[in-house]
């Protein structure tokens, strides 16, 4: 199998998985309305009082486990986010499988900033 096949199946199957989760977080946002304390209503108002700044991935997976919508939601939108950078990784592993060393570096630093800017830079904004 060619690796911009892998890549292209691994972009696929993130957007599906992804897809599946948001559709069974609304899902259960509708069934389970109100019963988690907040309304439908509530929570797709402007002024929601869900914030997501404060929402961790510790906190996302402990909400899985008991199926809240919320966090199923999250966890839907983190793989997301997650699918294009398996694809950076994807490539470093394909640049350097063909040793191209340029590519394998400049595919590093986008990597190092892609991860900077999710998980580093929100705590240096924040503070």
């Amino acid at each position: 199998m060619d690796f911009n096949d892998i890549i292209g199946y691994s972009l696929r199957i993130g957007v599906l998985i992804s897809a599946a989760l948001l559709v069974f977080g609304i899902l259960l946002l509708f069934i389970n309305n109100g019963s988690n304390g907040l309304s439908l209503s509530q929570i797709t108002a402007l002024k929601s009082p869900i914030n997501s700044s404060i929402i961790t991935p510790a906190g996302v997976v402990e909400g899985v486990q008991t199926l809240n919508p919320i966090s199923i939601i999250f966890l839907g939108l983190m793989v997301l986010i997650a699918t294009p950078v398996l694809r950076i990784v994807l490539g470093i592993m394909d640049f350097a499988k063909q040793r191209d060393a340029l590519y394998t570096i400049i595919t590093v630093i986008v990597l190092f900033n892609v991860i900077f800017a999710i998980a580093i830079l929100p705590y240096l904004v924040g503070k």
